[in-house]
């Protein structure tokens, strides 16, 4: 067996153990893959990792959730929860401590780094390439991600294998257990519609698209506002409906589609997100499942899920950790 160790950033501790776990059973061995390390910061908030092992001729692996906003540390005496250029900048510190030991180093980001910022119009940012293309300059051999916003930003790294991998089949197999009949995909804009055409090939039914109209003479909260949705595909009277999207953080798109659906005929509605994460809006979802708009949620653990959703009887957790274990063995 070749020598590989795993890196598991803080924000991603309790899936990198279960993972672990899983590793250890697959390769049936009592030896832990979790390599020894620590992070220390200065009170005005720079930091530094510190790789406790020899790393010669050893596969690494860094895991790291970006999304995670719970971890914190103290930054000039106060509490300071970490955003995801934070995440991202301990992920290079990861590489950078390694000084060139390690054969090969991969970078497994479940939730891709800055991955809504993934292509430019006018005089913007290009975040999400410059960040793999970060990378890449730094020795990574491979970066493994789900369900990208847009897979087609592997362009920015041509030479740099990189590995997009979808939770769809362990989705299905749960929406499978429920008692749905007559169901129909919903992709909530013409961005997702791709991932939306997949579901509906492995449930064997039809799918149907939203068209997001938007206010193009005002930007809020980074994004011109939703002035309507217009719904193009068959009809909804009597079907069940799931509606499939990659991530959820207001949710406010996907309960204006569910009520617009509702009042043409829509029987249950499903939601469908790879990541919940939920940075606001989780009590418009609370008082929408209380006034009947919807049954279910799927989401993945790819990413942190807040404690207020994990305890509301709507969200059904698909757990992907032994996914990421064989994606590694």
């Amino acid at each position: 067996m070749k020598k590989m160790k795993i890196l598991v950033m803080p924000n991603m501790k309790e899936v990198g153990n279960k993972i672990n776990e899983e590793l250890q059973r697959k390769y049936n061995t009592k030896e832990s893959f979790l390599l020894k390390y620590e992070i220390n910061r200065f009170s005005n908030g720079e930091g530094k990792l510190v790789i406790k092992e020899n790393l010669n001729d050893t596969t690494l692996y860094i895991l790291s959730d970006v999304g995670n906003y719970e971890e914190n540390y103290l930054l000039h005496d106060q509490i300071h929860y970490m955003s995801p250029d934070e995440h991202f900048m301990d992920i290079k510190r990861g590489i950078a401590a390694t000084s060139g030991n390690a054969s090969k180093i991969n970078v497994i980001m479940p939730l891709l780094y800055e991955s809504r910022q993934h292509k430019r119009k006018g005089n913007e940012s290009l975040d999400c390439a410059i960040a793999l293309q970060e990378l890449q300059n730094m020795g990574v051999n491979k970066i493994i991600t789900f369900d990208a916003h847009d897979p087609s930003i592997c362009n920015a790294i041509p030479r740099l294998p990189f590995e997009n991998y979808y939770p769809t089949k362990m989705i299905t197999d749960k929406i499978k257990e429920e008692e749905i009949e007559d169901i129909l995909v919903v992709s909530p804009d013409m961005g997702a519609m791709e991932r939306g055409k997949i579901y509906a090939e492995i449930l064997n039914c039809d799918v149907g698209v939203c068209y997001k109209r938007r206010d193009l003479s005002k930007v809020i909260n980074g994004k011109n506002p939703i002035i309507e949705h217009l719904y193009l595909g068959p009809s909804v009277k009597g079907k069940d409906i799931l509606i499939v999207d990659d991530m959820i953080a207001s949710g406010s798109s996907m309960l204006e589609i569910a009520e617009k659906l509702k009042k043409e005929g829509a029987n249950k509605i499903y939601f469908v997100a790879t990541f919940s994460l939920f940075t606001e809006g989780i009590n418009k979802f609370i008082d929408a499942y209380e006034k009947g708009l919807f049954t279910r949620l799927y989401s993945t653990n790819l990413s942190y899920i807040p404690n207020k959703l994990k305890e509301t009887p709507w969200f059904y957790k698909v757990n992907c950790t032994e996914c990421i274990a064989e994606v590694i063995k």
